[in-house]
């Protein structure tokens, strides 16, 4: 017993021995990873036919794409009174405001029917529109209506077998909430960017009569304008429209007009051929909390009312400056950019109710909305 314990100890020591050698001279001998060039390499198993990687965005992407179009426009040439002058020509040149103008952006097919939303600075003052769709049909396309105040116009191209987006919510987006901006940025073709809700409600800017911006940190550049701001199931929650940029480029800071407005805009349009809008005749301010102390107000959540227009519906109704308007129909306001938003949504000739807060005391009053003038479009 004790000469087989003798030969198993040495047995031991020699393959411990050898093991050490190897492992300080020859260590990749003991690997059964695959090697490049002498270098260890670790392989991730296969994945199945058909499956994604894990917290990919691809599912998204592959639902939403196909529905986002890119948009070239054409302006014919201007000619200005001096361009046929000679004297004008030997000392300017040919100008080149006279050449015939170029654009591109982004668009999102909505309907199997050919309607496209994208914004209105797309496709302002173009002489033609052509449309190109993922798969690389062309059509070109007529102007159903455009909406100046919310930088939104509405196209129709007469194609079959058209992708659909499907709408989505933009009313339950919170911040931080993932989304995928999809466009044609500088004309490159198609890409997808990916990013978070950064806020919600931006208004202010502006950039539009009515805003009530998504901003996102999804990357958004020139030739983004008019496409797809989707969530995670490829829903539609914005038509991308502005960035804020020093550079021309994206910083991090870009802003899509909500799908509950473009939804708004679009059956209008396509309904009625525009917009019609409601409109009570008062002034809004943001509360802030030196506003509220200033009024006694406690625990108020609205938008203070700095004035109201005489003879406007909201002064028939008996709403008084300083007053903090906090629901409209039913509907909570936080911020000056929602009341306006509510108020637009309001359809004229049609009574409905204004809940106020006045020195601490809740009210009801009673408002039938007329019919908003049409403003001029914000310069971009």
């Amino acid at each position: 017993m004790k000469r087989h314990w003798l030969l198993f100890s040495q047995l031991v020591t020699v393959a411990v021995a050898l093991w050490f050698v190897v492992a300080t001279l020859k260590p990749q001998w003991l690997s059964l990873a695959p090697r490049l060039n002498g270098v260890s390499l670790q392989e991730a198993p296969p994945l199945a036919p058909g499956a994604v990687m894990p917290g990919s965005l691809s599912p998204a992407a592959k639902r939403a794409a196909p529905a986002v179009v890119s948009i070239a426009t054409t302006q014919a040439a201007k000619k200005t009174p001096q361009s046929n002058d000679p004297w004008f020509q030997f000392f300017h040149g040919e100008r080149d405001s006279e050449a015939p103008q170029a654009g591109l952006g982004s668009g999102v097919i909505v309907s199997p029917e050919g309607y496209i939303l994208t914004n209105n600075h797309v496709i302002e003052g173009a002489d033609e529109i052509e449309v190109t769709l993922s798969d690389s049909r062309r059509a070109l396309a007529t102007v159903v209506g455009t909406d100046p105040e919310t930088d939104l116009a509405i196209l129709r191209i007469q194609l079959d077998r058209l992708p659909v987006i499907t709408l989505g919510n933009s009313d339950t987006a919170q911040v931080g909430d993932k989304v995928l901006a999809i466009g044609n940025p500088f004309g490159v073709g198609q890409t997808v960017t990916s990013g978070i809700v950064s806020a919600l409600g931006r208004n202010q800017l502006g950039i539009n009569t009515f805003e009530n911006f998504i901003q996102t940190d999804a990357a958004i550049n020139p030739g983004n304008s008019g496409g797809a701001l989707v969530d995670v199931n490829g829903s539609l929650l914005g038509i991308n429209t502005a960035i804020y940029s020093r550079s021309g480029g994206n910083m991090g800071i870009g802003f899509a007009i909500p799908v509950s407005t473009a939804r708004q805009v679009l059956e209008g349009i396509v309904r009625d051929g525009q917009v019609t809008r409601g409109w009570v005749g008062i002034e809004p301010d943001e509360l802030t909390p030196e506003m509220a102390q200033t009024f006694g107000l406690k625990d108020v959540e609205g938008v203070l009312i700095t004035g109201v227009l005489q003879n406007a519906p909201a002064a028939k109704a008996g709403v008084r400056p300083g007053d903090v308007l906090v629901r409209v129909a039913g509907e909570p306001v936080r911020h000056v950019g929602e009341l306006l938003t509510r108020i637009a949504a309001l359809p004229p000739g049609v009574p409905v109710k204004l809940d106020v807060v006045r020195r601490n005391q809740a009210l009801s009053l009673e408002v039938t909305p007329t019919q908003r003038a049409k403003s001029k479009a914000v310069q971009r």
